[in-house]
């Protein structure tokens, strides 16, 4: 089945530009040497998004010269993005339930690792602006969500009772994953932590590992599990029609099929 947003040579290397700048993003606290000084993300994340919107814009254009992105796609990443904007409120407060995810890894897995990068960056940007959520975590917040479409693009291919398997499996890690990645953001400058789970500035890498475990365990495993349990469950029950509509909207759609015109003779 065609992808309704392919992933080309062009935008490969976009997806490949913004998934690098973003790990160094979240990662670079761990390499940071001895003695460095460390600021608060909420100083250098506005820097991110600087760098993260214009490199989405790159994206885009990517796709258009690829020849992978067209009114149609555009139309339906406009409409999942929309809908993700508003379930994104009834999860709000509610100990990680969030129904997003459901969504965006069925779209990624349905409609190709392209669209699943672009709608999580898009939607995310979206219901935040929807929900009032725009803060220093949004860029992260954007690359985080990217990836997780992206990686449900990419799963091997499986058919049936198997591909709502390896949803479910690839959904539980994700979202679990997707907590754990977020904290990054404000972990490393959390102010006034036990020491088991408190960031040490130019200590070696496994030290800081060890305590961001630790910290994830602690502080944010109660709203990760239970958003990966809902996530698996929506699959589970509603994965298979969800799959079917999405493919049948591509099919419908004709995704990467050459445009024609075809010329009538006018009567004189």
């Amino acid at each position: 089945m065609t992808s309704a947003i392919p992933l080309g040579k062009k935008s490969s290397v976009a997806v490949a530009l913004i998934t690098i700048i973003g790990i160094a993003s979240f990662l670079w606290p761990f390499f940071a040497p001895t003695g460095s000084f460390v600021v608060d993300h909420a100083a250098d994340a506005p820097l991110l998004f600087a760098v993260i919107i214009p490199l989405l814009l790159l994206l885009v254009l990517a796709q258009l010269s690829d020849g992978g992105m067209d009114a149609k796609s555009i139309a339906l990443l406009g409409v999942l993005a929309a809908t993700i904007a508003a379930l994104r409120p009834l999860g709000a407060g509610l100990g990680g339930i969030e129904p997003i995810w459901v969504i965006l890894i069925l779209a990624g897995r349905a409609l190709g690792p392209g669209f699943g990068f672009v709608l999580g960056s898009v939607s995310l940007f979206v219901s935040a602006l929807f929900t009032g959520g725009v803060g220093p975590w949004l860029p992260f917040q954007m690359l985080a969500a990217a990836w997780v479409g992206l990686g449900a693009g990419l799963l091997p291919r499986a058919a049936g009772k198997r591909e709502l398997a390896l949803l479910s499996v690839y959904a539980a890690g994700a979202t679990i994953a997707f907590g754990f990645v977020l904290n990054l953001w404000f972990w490393p400058f959390s102010l006034n932590l036990p020491a088991q789970i408190a960031f040490t500035p130019g200590a070696d890498l496994s030290v800081n590992l060890i305590a961001w475990l630790r910290f994830n365990l602690a502080t944010s495993l109660g709203f990760d599990l239970p958003r990966a349990v809902l996530t698996v469950l929506l699959i589970l029950i509603a994965g298979k029609p969800i799959l079917f509509l999405l493919r049948r909207a591509s099919r419908k759609a004709a995704f990467g099929a050459p445009v024609t015109f075809q010329h009538f003779p006018v009567d004189a």
